[in-house]
């Protein structure tokens, strides 16, 4: 697009020169040298306005697509993040009822050592 836009400006900037020239080394009044010259530059500006508009235009476009794919990779990574939030909420959750069970587990084998601990200690007083 830039170089586009700068041949297209040099174009009409070559043309605009080239004219103004021609018209200088004419064989022309004075007066009709300068009513072609104001006339070549004012062809000279309009060309340059309507580059400048497109030139803007492009521009428009290109930010547009600018946005849309932020806005696109922004829901990609949204998506990505509820995700991994989902997937750790999911891990946090089987731990817990891991060391639920683990717990219960080890309580029990507690009980039973402390119960065979109170057994053998009943036994040796006997003895």
């Amino acid at each position: 697009m830039a170089k586009k836009s700068k041949f297209l400006l040099g174009a009409v900037l070559g043309a605009a020169a080239g004219a103004v020239v021609g018209v200088l080394t004419a064989p022309k009044a004075g007066k009709d040298s300068v009513k072609d010259i104001k006339n070549t530059a004012d062809k000279a500006k309009q060309a340059g306005i309507k580059e400048a508009e497109i030139v803007q235009e492009e521009v428009g476009k290109v930010a547009d697509a600018a946005k849309k794919e932020v806005e696109s990779v922004k829901k990609v990574v949204k998506k990505g993040a509820d995700s991994t939030t989902e997937e750790v909420k999911n891990v946090a959750t089987a731990a817990k009822k891991s060391a639920a069970k683990v717990g219960a587990a080890a309580k029990k084998s507690a009980n039973r050592v402390s119960k065979t601990a109170k057994k053998s200690a009943k036994a040796v007083i006997k003895e």
